[in-house]
């Protein structure tokens, strides 16, 4: 790309190349250098560019590396209780936890295991980036996000949120935006394999404000 080249310059060159892209648009969010960005970012060398479609929505490590984290990734077994009890703390009056879960069908089809990959350099700095939202939005003391990637079978957890609090009301809260939040900015998917097939899974359509395409603020006169 010549210097001064934009994110929109960019997307212009590859809708060229690839035609069927331009139909894509309009669902699709752009990161630049893992973290998301405007299509009037400018563009610099060796600068890392991303083009995301919707998001889908354990013991994974030991005590001394999940405390200085708020969220990451893992590829084993999340044990939720075991987060739970590292995390609390004598001032706290309550701890929420929430489980996404592999349920065995989806629309009325038989499942038989999920497949979930990630933009991981990004994905782990949004899931951070959540929990430390949802700690200072809800005014909760602590809270933990795990993602686990790779197989996961029938019944095993996909997702595990815990929040410490003073207060149950605030740790309900923050429990329900950073799971609402997750399933539609961090850039995790879910591919499901099924008796007769596998598809992957149907995001939640990015926010307005991370769309490529996104519909134009009323009276704005443009698109965002």
């Amino acid at each position: 790309m010549a210097e001064g080249s934009t994110l929109a310059d960019l997307v212009s060159h590859y809708e060229q190349k690839i035609p069927r892209l331009k139909q894509f648009l309009p669902s699709l969010a752009l990161s630049l250098n893992q973290q998301y960005a405007q299509v009037d970012s400018v563009l610099h060398d060796q600068d890392e560019v991303a083009l995301l479609p919707p998001v889908s929505g354990g013991n994974s490590a030991p005590e001394r590396e999940i405390l200085p984290k708020r969220g990451f990734l893992t590829r084993e077994r999340i044990r939720t209780d075991e987060l739970a009890r590292t995390l609390q703390r004598p001032e706290d009056g309550a701890v929420v936890a929430f489980e996404g879960v592999v349920r065995n069908n989806t629309r009325g089809r038989r499942t038989l295991y999920l497949d979930y990959e990630a933009y991981e350099a990004m994905a782990a700095q949004e899931l951070q980036k959540l929990a430390d939202q949802a700690c200072e939005k809800s005014a909760v003391r602590e809270v933990q996000i795990v993602h686990r990637l790779g197989r996961l079978e029938i019944g095993e957890t996909s997702v595990a949120i815990i929040v410490c609090s003073a207060h149950r009301g605030a740790a309900f809260d923050a429990c329900r935006w950073t799971i609402d939040s997750l399933k539609k900015t961090v850039p995790i998917w879910k591919k499901e394999h099924f008796e007769d097939g596998a598809v992957w899974a149907d995001g939640e359509p990015f926010p307005d404000e991370i769309r490529v395409n996104a519909p134009a603020k009323q009276g704005s006169g443009k698109t965002e």
